[in-house]
């Protein structure tokens, strides 16, 4: 199998080539809207054995996390090289081997903080899908301002004891391990007594409860954590928590510039969902043709996808600054500007289908219930209303009330 990073597979047609040769031809004309998303996990059935296929061929050539270290299970291309194999993969209609948290969020904080053993034993389960990761962030004491998490871990001499709760915690029921703050030192000042911690699901203690949403599902758990026995290490140099214990905030900050720009970034226009891959202006030029015909409606429709493009070109700019030491307090603009977009974009595709787009799952699919899912966009990973005081505070240095 070729390795997209060699000087063979660095050209269009090299990389178009090993799109066609690796992911089934069955997989790639599906209609994006009808495919299931692979999670991985050790829990995770496969929709299809043409879905395993795509996620082995993928992960052997490294290229669930196209520019990671080939070290570490990647395939180390370059930020052009990784954005010609996303395009390719657009135009080929190959969907993405494998969505994964360990893969947005915990790899990279992994890669800046993690001892060299921690990245060799937990980042190669995460490109393969052998690991599937939740975060453990948020509390029901302490939403956005993470500071004040009150789950503790008591130090107990060769394990951690670890007491109290997270709450919005994604996919919490279906994840093999949890990446969490928690309060090491209830002296210390509120950003130094906090410990990023790594804890496996299948520990005696955890337990995790769904919440339903408006929307009638949910990917939200509550996660519970009653006397849990949390080693303090998981091999030789390879500790429970990330970076040094009291200055899990270090990482948190690092980790949440990540997230924010994962969350903007699927608010770009090029997300699945009831859009399956297509623009504003190609799902809504299937609709009946008097509905672009009404003024309002084609006006917002083109001020949105104009807005589209100059988020898409922004976060390119954003994701070249990041190779160069990362975007910092800016990706809370790019999570405010992206999240902001999608709902209103959906705002639109609801008043432009009228009474069939209320259907639960009806002639435009499940629009009402990915509608009704965004109005938690600008509320995960942060508020809007808290990232525009880091922009008001941080960026543009304004002073505070």
């Amino acid at each position: 199998m070729s390795q997209l990073s060699d000087d063979s597979g660095q050209s269009a047609a090299g990389i178009a080539e090993w799109i066609t040769q690796n992911c089934p031809e069955k997989l790639r004309s599906q209609p994006a809207r009808n495919r299931d998303i692979c999670w991985g996990g050790k829990r995770w059935t496969f929709s299809s054995e043409e879905q395993r296929i795509w996620l082995e061929n993928a992960a052997a050539a490294g290229l669930t996390a196209p520019r990671w270290p080939q070290a570490y299970g990647g395939a180390g291309l370059t930020r052009e090289q990784e954005k010609g194999f996303r395009e390719a993969m657009s135009r080929l209609n190959a969907p993405s081997p494998l969505e994964s948290f360990g893969l947005w969020m915990l790899g990279p904080a992994l890669l800046e903080f993690g001892t060299e053993e921690q990245k060799r034993h937990f980042l190669p389960q995460i490109t393969r899908g052998e690991i599937r990761w939740c975060q453990g962030y948020s509390e029901p004491g302490a939403g956005s301002d993470l500071a004040s998490v009150q789950t503790r871990a008591e130090d107990m001499g060769d394990h951690w004891l670890v007491n109290g709760s997270k709450i919005w915690t994604s996919y919490a029921n279906h994840a093999d391990w949890i990446f969490a703050l928690v309060r090491t030192d209830r002296d210390a000042a509120k950003h130094l007594g906090i410990s990023f911690m790594l804890i496996d699901m299948e520990s005696e203690g955890v337990t995790t409860k769904p919440i339903t949403l408006i929307s009638g599902t949910s990917v939200f758990c509550e996660t519970f954590f009653d006397n849990v026995k949390v080693p303090k290490s998981y091999g030789e140099n390879i500790p429970a928590q990330v970076g040094q214990i009291n200055r899990g905030w270090d990482v948190a900050k690092h980790l949440l510039t990540h997230e924010r720009e994962m969350i903007g970034g699927g608010g770009s226009g090029a997300a699945g969902g009831i859009l399956g891959g297509r623009s504003l202006g190609e799902f809504m030029g299937n609709l009946a043709p008097e509905v672009l015909d009404e003024p309002v409606i084609r006006a917002q429709a083109m001020e949105l996808e104009i807005d589209s493009l100059a988020m898409g070109m922004t976060l390119e700019r954003y994701k070249d600054m990041a190779k160069q030491g990362g975007v910092g307090n800016a990706s809370a603009m790019l999570k405010y500007m992206g999240t902001e977009l999608n709902k209103r974009r959906y705002e639109l595709l609801m008043s432009a289908t009228g009474s069939e787009g209320t259907d639960w799952d009806g002639a435009h699919g499940v629009l009402a219930p990915e509608w009704l899912r965004t109005k938690a966009n600008s509320i995960e990973g942060g508020t809007s209303e808290v990232m525009l005081d880091i922009l008001s505070k941080r960026v543009l240095e304004l002073p505070s009330k």
